[in-house]
């Protein structure tokens, strides 16, 4: 684990981004991306370019809402040491924020199981175990827990087709990444050159040393000992190893690590952020 953070009284300045670090179209590959904060109250930040484009879409992940060790961050996180009130009230909070009636949510166990989200009754509906979600209903946002993982934003606009996937190295090396592509074509016919998608916030490769043992398993190149792991890279090329346009895909320059405004594992904390996709509905047209 690597040394606590230091505090600090704001974000750190960006990383320098393309020319089309707003996420616009281009043809040059994936985009370095560095999402905003919203205009709300909520503790949010999302892509700039997705909220233009698609004022129907709700998207991001929430940010601890004061410094490291703040008593009062917003934390999300249903196996975090927080109080379980005061868990389940930030998420009816979040809830409220959003204007979306059911928050789907399940206990993460770093694998490959997507599971098909349905509108239906309001309030916080807790699944069987998933690193993924996936809908075309309005009405439902879909949420997984992060703090160094890469939170995957898939979107296919027409349809408003939407995925959210947890990739940690394991699930990546289960494959998360191929099995979600693979779930939007079976359950929705939509295929991967169809799609945009977002790398959120997470651990970046300098950040994140690991193992001979995490770059076999993820078919790197082994290293002698233990090495730097991209991760978000490394997920860039089996999206696009399964069809999808390089540039469709947008890449976050920000690091949790570095970041004091988000948790991270290996930055000493026990709370976790919660990245977030879903849609309002389009009023007098069926969902």
């Amino acid at each position: 684990m690597s040394s606590p953070r230091p505090a600090s009284s704001g974000p750190p300045a960006s990383p320098p981004t393309s020319a089309h670090a707003d996420g616009a179209g281009t043809t040059e590959g994936p985009r370095r991306v560095t999402e905003v904060p919203g205009e709300g109250a909520l503790p949010v930040v999302g892509v700039p370019e997705w909220r233009r484009r698609f004022p129907w879409l709700i998207q991001g992940v929430t940010l601890r809402s004061g410094g490291p060790g703040d008593a009062e961050a917003f934390d999300l996180g249903l196996a975090s040491p927080a109080p379980t009130g005061e868990v389940l009230r930030r998420w009816e909070e979040l809830r409220l924020a959003v204007g979306l009636p059911r928050i789907v949510v399940s206990r993460q166990v770093h694998g490959s199981v997507i599971r098909v989200a349905r509108g239906g009754e309001s309030g916080l509906l807790l699944t069987p175990p998933a690193d993924g979600h996936l809908t075309r209903d309005a009405g439902v946002l879909l949420t997984i827990s992060v703090a160094d993982c890469v939170p995957i934003f898939l979107l296919e606009p027409k349809s408003r087709t939407l995925g959210l996937l947890h990739a940690g190295w394991r699930g990546v090396a289960a494959g998360i990444v191929e099995e979600g592509l693979d779930q939007m074509g079976r359950r929705f016919g939509v295929e991967p050159r169809a799609l945009i998608a977002h790398l959120g916030p997470a651990i970046s490769g300098p950040r994140y040393p690991v193992g001979p043992e995490v770059h076999e398993a993820l078919g790197l190149p082994v290293p002698s000992g233990s090495a730097p792991l991209d991760l978000r890279e490394v997920v860039v090329r089996r999206l696009e190893a399964r069809g999808m346009a390089p540039e469709s895909i947008g890449i976050s320059t920000l690091c949790v690590h570095d970041d004091p405004r988000f948790f991270s594992h290996r930055g000493g904390d026990a709370g976790r952020q919660i990245a977030l996709l879903g849609y309002r509905g389009r009023p007098g047209v069926r969902s």
